[in-house]
């Protein structure tokens, strides 16, 4: 197995390996990247009693997969009124509900399959770090009469019982989302798959996809598959098999820091187990681990390869900033992976032509979508849906390139600074 030293893996349950292809393999669809995206759509495909094949460059869960935050919440990395814009109204409320159907299947999932060691914990609180309640509790009222889902309002009284830090005013709590170990998810999902008579090789990268017959042919080192579909899940590591999909979105880099174990410390500032997550662009994410032992924050993004030390000390002055009491609190272990963004920060999902699939770019709600994208692909292909149409108009627009990582990274400064601006003059 290869995994980067993350806390996921420190603490993974099942450690079984898979061997790589070997000789030719025929079935009914093939899924090239074994994360999330992947392995949901074949999980769908198998309890349809369909034959898949997953081919993996790596391990099952290597990239943002398996050392993501674990935030399993509705929406999408843009705002329901930007949706709105592009798709109308009535397709953006669906568009909603299919990520919070994405986050049922994930907890319907871990009920069924009786995965205890993704730790499920209910409960995700977005603070504010200005105090504007009025917006919240017109957010909150918006959400219920649109969607019939309740969020809690938290005063700052309420949030500064549970964050004791000045620097967070009110909050909205949504009970029904959670956070848990994706990891140890993903990796019983792979087994459910294959008890399903499903097949995974891992250490396989795809070299080249064949489709111009209705039997489609991917190749890799030692073997050859052949299927009636192919599907793209290939995210923030997608290389140069697919140079469309490739061009259509941004790897963005997130970085992820474990403390050491001091939980008398980290009670003096964190009295909840609710993960926690603040308003900014792109901001501070973190919940406790290890039964409160331990905080897991994480932050940042940069849209190049950026050194996780020199990252992680910002982290650590976020972390200190945020709640002064934890500033002899060390840091054990930390991490970084690569996200895939389009230029609509919406995920990209949906049919390139016949018989080829994607399933892409999860940047910033990806427990949620990868789950909702996988389960609308396998209806495309089994043909009992066309849900996936809905993100059509969200399509693989070209990212920019080189250009369009600078200008991210621009909008990124930016919007960070509006966001110091408007805490200093709160």
């Amino acid at each position: 197995m290869t995994y980067p030293d993350t806390y996921y893996r420190r603490t993974m349950a099942d450690r079984t390996g898979r061997p790589a292809l070997s000789g030719t393999v025929e079935c009914d669809a093939v899924i090239i990247g074994g994360g999330l995206a992947g392995l949901s759509t074949a999980l769908q495909l198998a309890r349809a009693g369909k034959s898949v094949t997953v081919l993996e460059a790596e391990s099952v869960g290597f990239g943002a997969s398996g050392r993501n935050g674990g935030f399993v919440s509705p929406g999408y990395a843009t705002g329901g009124d930007d949706i709105a814009r592009v798709t109308g109204k009535d397709a953006a409320r669906k568009l909603h509900l299919l990520s919070v159907e994405g986050m049922e299947f994930v907890r319907e999932n871990i009920k069924a399959l009786g995965i205890d060691d993704a730790k499920p914990e209910r409960g995700i609180m977005s603070v504010l770090r200005y105090d504007d309640s009025a917006s919240l509790k017109a957010y909150a009222e918006d959400v219920s009469r649109e969607y019939g889902y309740e969020l809690e309002y938290m005063d700052q009284d309420a949030v500064r019982a549970v964050l004791k830090s000045e620097r967070y005013f009110q909050a909205l709590r949504n009970p029904n989302a959670f956070h848990m170990h994706p990891l140890n998810y993903l990796r019983a999902i792979a087994a459910e798959i294959e008890r399903l008579g499903g097949r995974i090789c891992e250490q396989s990268p795809a070299t080249s996809v064949d489709s111009s017959h209705s039997e489609k042919r991917v190749k890799t080192a030692r073997g050859e598959v052949k299927a009636r579909d192919v599907v793209f899940t290939t995210g923030g590591y997608t290389g140069s098999l697919n140079a469309r999909l490739k061009r259509s979105y941004l790897p963005i880099a997130t970085y992820v820091m474990v403390s050491e174990e001091a939980p008398e410390l980290i009670a003096t500032a964190i009295a909840t187990k609710n993960a926690i997550g603040d308003n900014r662009r792109a901001g501070d994410y973190y919940r406790l681990v290890d039964g409160g032992r331990r905080i897991l924050w994480g932050g940042r993004i940069t849209t190049h390869a950026a050194s996780t030390a020199g990252l992680v000390k910002e982290l650590r002055a976020e972390m200190v900033d945020t709640y002064p009491q934890l500033a002899g609190l060390k840091t054990e272990l930390a991490w970084s992976g690569l996200m895939s963004y389009a230029r609509h920060l919406m995920p990209q999902i949906g049919r390139m032509s016949p018989g080829i699939w994607y399933c892409t770019a999860f940047g910033g709600h990806g427990l949620n979508t990868t789950a909702i994208g996988g389960k609308v692909i396998a209806e495309g292909i089994l043909g009992t849906s066309e849900r996936y149409k809905l993100y059509e108009p969200f399509g693989l627009v070209w990212a920019g390139g080189l250009a369009g990582l600078a200008v991210a990274q621009l909008t990124y400064w930016k919007l960070q600074a509006q966001d110091w601006w408007r805490e200093r003059a709160a």
